[in-house]
């Protein structure tokens, strides 16, 4: 892959991030913070935070709090050694929080009805959220956690994103009312479903099979910067009868945009094919019986 190349494919990425930050930012701003919907993670903590703020007489911008601290929580990654993915989380989350706050005085309530709120907040903050994940990125808060817990302590990073929203989901409950915080699961349930559809369809696993000749290299950063497995099954060339190495291993969606960034890195003429799954169990999926 030339430079050209390359380069091509990073203005591509961080136009994904932009829009999607944008979208993500009209979310907050037209349906979920007026509506005092935290419709979980740490945009949800901030919508709290800056309604009490308001009650007091002080303006507390959701958008710079989002900022401050995913800041904070930047050093929990920042040792991870993938400069281009950190570029693109940092790109997201300044992205998204300048933008929450850029656009809040620009844009109108568009609804008081929590129902409508709840679903088009969600979706158009699940599209949004999409558009930065295909991009190779995050709008970090939750996500950086997670990432961290996940590789640190083998937490699922599902396990995380449940525990996140149940505490935000509750503390709304008492900030905002029970109806508000009923509202926002919905807004949560429907911004997942939109962004898995977004990023790569309703099937959220995928099965990863490489042939390469740098398949050692390969195998390392599946292991080392995507904190995956990776197995390597013995294969044979038919026409040339030589001996190649196969690696396989099962990702989810997130992972899918940095697993051919990673391969593309190691060895541009490497050929791979990723397959849709169902469902995957064992350690870092769900358990058998699950």
């Amino acid at each position: 892959m030339g430079s050209g190349s390359t380069w091509r494919g990073s203005v591509v990425d961080f136009t994904y991030i932009i829009i999607g930050c944008i979208l993500f930012a009209v979310g907050v701003d037209v349906f979920l913070v007026p509506n005092g919907l935290a419709a979980g993670g740490i945009s949800g903590l901030a919508t709290m935070t800056s309604h009490l703020a308001g009650l007091h007489g002080i303006k507390l911008p959701v958008g710079i709090q989002t900022v401050c601290v995913n800041i904070a929580l930047m050093f929990l990654i920042a040792r991870s050694g993938d400069r281009r993915y950190l570029l693109r989380v940092i790109a997201g989350f300044l992205c998204s929080g300048i933008m929450i706050d850029l656009i809040e005085p620009l844009v109108p309530e568009m609804t008081s009805d929590l129902l409508l709120a709840s679903i088009w907040g969600g979706a158009v903050c699940g599209a949004g959220i999409g558009l930065v994940m295909r991009g190779g990125g995050n709008t970090g808060g939750t996500d950086i956690i997670a990432q961290h817990l996940q590789r640190h302590a083998g937490v699922p990073v599902g396990t995380t994103f449940i525990v996140s929203d149940f505490i935000v989901i509750s503390l709304s409950a008492l900030v905002f009312s029970p109806r508000n915080a009923l509202y926002a699961l919905v807004a949560i349930f429907i911004a997942g479903r939109v962004c898995d559809y977004v990023v790569d369809g309703p099937r959220t696993m995928r099965a990863a099979y490489i042939i390469s000749n740098e398949h050692a290299a390969i195998a390392e950063r599946i292991m080392y910067d995507l904190n995956r497995g990776c197995t390597e099954l013995q294969a044979r060339g038919v026409w040339s009868g030589n001996d190649r190495p196969v690696l396989m291993c099962v990702l989810d969606r997130r992972e899918t945009a940095r697993l051919k960034e990673v391969v593309a890195q190691c060895d541009p003429d490497a050929i791979v094919f990723i397959s849709e799954m169902y469902e995957a169990f064992g350690e870092g999926f769900k358990q058998m019986g699950s």
